[in-house]
């Protein structure tokens, strides 16, 4: 996804800006926890899960909003959880309606009554969204030595500003951590994305868990080639 020139790290320089470095290391985190993510899911559905590269930005929030409704339109479900500890935030699994049914079909099988599959398809998304968001958050705060707490799924329906402004609107000035992925199941009707919304404090307290990450890795490196220092 290609954001308008508006919207670059210039745009928010003097805030929570990503260096390239920073950029690299924690797409790199995502792309890793999502990876693992997606492999429980290949199991739940029994097809090929195909996965983007990360997109990620800081951006305001309607910029996010605007982005999903450009991309998708009005009517969407979304599984969300919200996640807290050493930074806090908002993850949403985001699905165009229409992809519910197919989903459930996916996970339980095509012999699933049309009446049947209507009743299943909150637990089935809720469960969906928990093991991908949950495997997603988790292996990247075990990358950075951290926990997160995560809530209970919530599926919940509505456009891309109603969803993301779903735990309390930000304010429209307001900067949030936008990840963009997108996902899709071979020779299923299935697309969605994950994003996760997170606010100034807690893009601070992530961007410092980055650098951490990067000067360990970076360290590891040394060890490794003792001959390239100095």
């Amino acid at each position: 996804m290609t954001l308008p020139p508006s919207f670059t790290d210039e745009h928010v320089a003097g805030a929570v800006a990503l260096s390239e470095l920073e950029r690299d290391a924690l797409t790199e985190l995502v792309n890793i926890g999502v990876s693992r993510a997606a492999a429980s899911l290949r199991r739940m559905v029994g097809g090929e899960v195909l996965l983007s590269v990360p997109a990620i930005e800081i951006i305001p929030q309607a910029t996010a909003a605007t982005l999903i409704a450009e991309r998708e339109g009005e009517d969407l479900v979304a599984v969300r959880q919200d996640f807290s500890g050493a930074f806090r935030g908002r993850a949403l699994l985001l699905f165009p309606q229409s992809n519910g049914l197919e989903l459930v079909r996916a996970v339980l099988g095509e012999d699933v009554a049309p009446e049947d599959a209507a009743e299943m398809e909150r637990e089935a998304l809720a469960e969906t969204g928990n093991i991908i968001l949950n495997g997603c958050l988790g292996t990247m705060a075990n990358m950075l030595h951290r926990s997160l707490t995560m809530s209970l799924p919530q599926v919940l329906r509505g456009d891309g500003r109603s969803l993301l402004d779903a735990g309390g609107p930000a304010s429209p000035e307001g900067l949030v951590l936008f990840l963009y992925i997108n996902f899709a199941v071979r020779d299923r009707s299935i697309r969605g994305y994950i994003a996760m919304v997170m606010d100034m404090p807690s893009l601070g307290a992530l961007k410092l868990l980055v650098g951490d990450f990067i000067e360990r890795v970076m360290d590891d490196e040394m060890d490794v080639f003792p001959a390239a220092q100095g």
